[in-house]
Parts: structure tokens; sequence; C-alpha cells
């Protein structure tokens, strides 16, 4: 496959006796089928990785979703049940990642948890349980087992004119999916807001003067790739920023 590498972070989890450095295969398989690129799954190795010598070799970042949280430390709040469970070696490494990501604009999409890490990352906070807040609506995931249920497009999102994801997919209301119970609470600083859903949560944002692609979503479009217009859109572009990087055509002169 010549479309590029890409590194997704890996989760860490114990089960059969083993702790195991793993992603979920619907990222996988959405930025094979959906960006045209070759994913490398990256080990969450804390203070033992070197983030700069992946970088060397990769043309993207893509920061997946996952059932943990990022740990409220990292954004100056206290740990409490409701903001578990937590993965801290997943947190060290996606936040170097994207940071560094950033600056040497190499193309970067966070989806979920990863835009939640990125906005934490570049200074901002998370707030927990939105569903018990004052005018939210409950954006966790539906109590099913069934996945294509649990991922269903279900509610609407506006997208900004003139913003990087209307020249994706297009201004104005677009439908999308929803699991989860934290969202962006402090916009961090260098972030602006992309789309947002009815009740005001912030649905996608983009890094400003991002030297590359660099664009998060709180949704799920790795999931309905190959059949969803708009996950085709945001999965396609990411994949051609990945090839202009790979080409050389989206270096950073300075890098």
């Amino acid at each position: 496959m010549s479309g590029g590498l890409v590194a997704i972070p890996a989760d860490i989890r114990v089960f059969e006796g083993y702790t195991w450095h793993a992603a979920p295969d619907q990222y996988v398989q959405a930025a094979v089928r959906g960006s045209g690129v070759l994913p490398l799954i990256l080990p969450a190795l804390g203070d033992a990785g070197d983030v700069d010598m992946v970088l060397d070799r990769v043309d993207g970042v893509l920061i997946s979703g996952s059932r943990t949280n990022v740990h409220p430390a990292l954004y100056g709040e206290a740990e409490t049940e409701g903001h578990g469970p937590f993965d801290r070696l997943r947190d060290h490494t996606s936040m170097q990642l994207i940071r560094r990501a950033i600056e040497r604009g190499i193309p970067l999409l966070a989806i979920c948890r990863g835009i939640q890490e990125l906005n934490v990352a570049l200074g901002g906070s998370l707030a927990t349980e939105i569903q018990e807040l004052p005018g939210r609506i409950d954006h966790r995931k539906p109590d099913t087992q069934d996945r294509d249920e649990a991922f269903a497009i279900r509610h609407a999102i506006h997208v900004r004119e003139g913003s990087c994801l209307a020249g994706i997919v297009g201004a104005g209301e677009v439908k999308v999916n929803s699991l989860h119970r934290q969202a962006i609470s402090r916009l961090a600083p260098r972030l602006a807001v992309e789309a947002a859903a009815e009740d005001g949560t912030v649905e996608a944002v983009s890094v400003i003067d991002a030297p590359g692609f660099a664009l998060g979503v709180q949704w799920h479009p790795e999931y309905w790739v190959g059949s969803d217009a708009i996950s085709d859109r945001i999965f396609a572009a990411f994949g051609d920023a990945v090839r202009a990087r790979h080409s050389g055509l989206g270096r950073v002169a300075a890098e």
C-alpha cells in the first residue's frame, strides 16, 4: 500500500492474564478502506517511548476513541469515580504524539476520546456526565448489544460556514452518531469550534494556524466508512493529507 503510514496510539488492556497494547479494529479498517493508508499501532510506553522517532517514519496520526477517559489531573481537576475508567499510559503517549504531530505539520485526525485528548493536550478541560448538565441531551451509547444500533446515526450537528470541516462535508446541518458521556468544557486556546450539537456540545474542532491537517470530531465516523457519505468524506480528506505528506508536498519547511 503506497498511501502512507499512520500511527494509532494503543490502549492498555488486561485479559487472559496478559497486558496488551491494542487498538479497536474499526479504526484500523477505516484507515485502510476510507483513507487508503497503512495503520501502525504505537505501543503506549509512557516515558519509555520516543514519539519523534515514530513521527520521523509516519505520514499521519489517527487518535482513536476508547472506553477509557483522559485523567482529570491533566486538566487540573481531582479524580472522581465519575471521571473513570483511566489509561494513564495511553494519556501520556497520545498527549506527546498530538503536540509533536501538530508542531511538525503531520496530518492528525482525532476521534471521540481523541478530540478530548486534543483539547487537553493544548490546554483545555473536559466535563464529565454531560447528560446531567442543564439543557444537554443524552449523548451516551444506547443500551443495546447490537453494534449497528449502538453506532446508529441519530442526532444533528451544525457545521460552521467557512470551517475546515465545512470544506469537507459542507456547512449546515448534518447527522452523526453519539457514544460519549464526556465532552469539551473549556476550549483550548489553539482550537476553533468547527461544529456543535443543538445543545451546545462541541462536536468538532480544528487547530488554529496548524501547519497541516488537524481535525477532531466527537462522534464516530470510522464505524460507517463505506456506507455514510459524511464518514467517507472525513476519512478521504485525512487520506489525501497523509498522501500529500508521504509525497513530500505536505512537509513543513522548518521541520
